[in-house]
C-alpha cells in the first residue's frame, strides 16, 4: 500500500477546519440522555476530554522533532485539533448538565499522573517512540470510545459533533500508519537497536509506570459502561492490521512492541499481566488528593464556549 502524499494531506487539513460555533448547543435532542445514563456517561465524557488532552501534549511534542516541516505543520494542527475535540465534548457535557459554571471535569488520577509526566518528559522523548504510541491509542479512541459513544447516545448533536471529530482522527490516523512505515523503511539491525535504546532511559520508565494503570483503568471502566470486550480486541487488530500492513511498518521495533502490550492489556484472562498493573491501579488510588501535581497550566486552554 502506497504512503500518503504528506503535501496533499497537508492542503486537506487546511481545508477541513471547524469550529465550535458551526453548531447549534441548543439544538434538540438533550432529553434523549436518560437518567440511568447520565452518570456513567458523565464520568466516560470526562475521561475522553482529558485523553484528547493527552492527544494534544504528544502531538505539541512531535511537531518539535518532526524530521520535514511538512510533517511540523500537520502536527501543529493536529495538536490544536485535539484540543478543539476536548473542547466540543466539554460542550457536550455542558448541554447534558454535566457541568458546574465555568468548571472543568478533574482528571482521574491516573489520567493526572500520566498529564504530569507529558509536561515533564514529552519532548524530551523521541520522535519514533511517541510516533508509535499515538497511534495506537488514536485506533482505541476511534475505534472503541467513540463508536461505543454514538451507538449508546441519541442525542442527534453529539452524532454531529462527533462526525467532525472522527473525520479528524482518521487523519490522524492515516498521517500516523504512513510514519510508522517511513521509521521502519530500511531499517538494519543497528537502528532497530537504536530505537530499542529508550526503554532502559528511567523516564520512559516513569511514563510506563503511569500509562499501564491508566489503560487497565480506562479498560475496565468502559467494559463497566456496557463496551463489549470484542470491540477492545477488534481496536487492537485494527492497529495491527493496518500497522503491519507493509514489510516496512513491520520492522518497525516499536510497532512490534506496541502491538504485542494492546494485545495482552484487552486481555482479561492474561493474570501474569493485569495482576502487578491492577495493584498499581488499587495503589495510585490510594495517593492523597494533596500530594497529586497540579494540572499544568496549559489546560486552561480547555473550554466549552462555541468560540473555536
Amino acid at each position: 500500500m502506497a504512503l500518503i502524499d504528506l503535501d496533499k494531506m497537508l492542503e486537506k487539513i487546511k481545508s477541513t477546519q471547524w469550529a465550535l460555533a458551526d453548531f447549534d448547543w441548543d439544538a434538540p435532542g438533550v432529553d434523549r440522555i436518560t437518567p440511568e445514563q447520565w452518570p456513567k456517561l458523565k464520568e466516560f465524557m470526562a475521561d475522553l476530554m482529558w485523553i484528547e488532552h493527552v492527544g494534544a501534549r504528544g502531538f505539541a511534542a512531535m511537531a518539535k522533532k518532526a524530521p520535514t516541516d511538512t510533517l511540523r505543520q500537520i502536527y501543529r494542527y493536529f495538536h490544536a485539533e485535539e484540543q478543539r475535540h476536548a473542547n466540543a465534548e466539554m460542550a457536550l457535557m455542558k448541554r447534558w448538565g454535566m457541568l458546574e459554571g465555568d468548571d472543568i471535569p478533574e482528571p482521574n488520577v491516573n489520567l493526572r499522573l500520566v498529564i504530569e509526566w507529558l509536561d515533564r518528559y514529552a519532548d524530551e522523548m523521541p520522535y519514533y517512540v511517541l510516533g508509535t504510541v499515538i497511534p495506537m491509542l488514536e485506533v482505541a479512541l476511534d475505534g472503541a470510545l467513540c463508536k461505543f459513544l454514538l451507538d449508546t447516545v441519541d442525542d442527534p448533536l453529539c452524532h454531529d459533533v462527533f462526525k467532525r471529530i472522527n473525520d479528524d482522527e482518521s487523519r490522524h490516523l492515516g498521517v500516523g500508519f504512513t510514519v510508522m512505515e517511513m521509521q521502519g523503511h530500511s531499517a538494519s539491525y543497528i537502528k532497530a537497536v537504536q530505537m530499542m535504546g529508550p526503554l532502559i532511559d528511567p523516564r520512559l520508565m516513569l511514563g510506563i509506570l503511569s500509562y499501564l494503570p491508566l489503560l487497565n483503568k480506562m479498560r475496565d471502566n468502559i467494559v463497566a459502561l456496557g463496551l463489549p470486550e470484542e470491540k477492545l480486541y477488534d481496536a487492537m487488530k485494527k492497529f495491527e492490521r493496518i500497522g503491519g500492513r507493509t514489510e516496512d511498518g513491520r520492522r518497525n521495533p516499536w510497532y512490534q512492541i506496541i502491538s504485542r502490550h494492546g494485545r495482552i492489556m484487552v486481555n482479561r484472562n492474561n493474570r501474569f499481566y493485569h495482576a502487578p498493573v491492577d495493584a498499581l491501579v488499587r495503589v495510585t488510588g490510594k495517593i492523597p488528593t494533596a500530594m497529586l501535581p497540579k494540572v499544568p497550566s496549559w489546560v486552561k486552554e480547555l473550554t466549552y464556549q462555541p468560540t473555536a
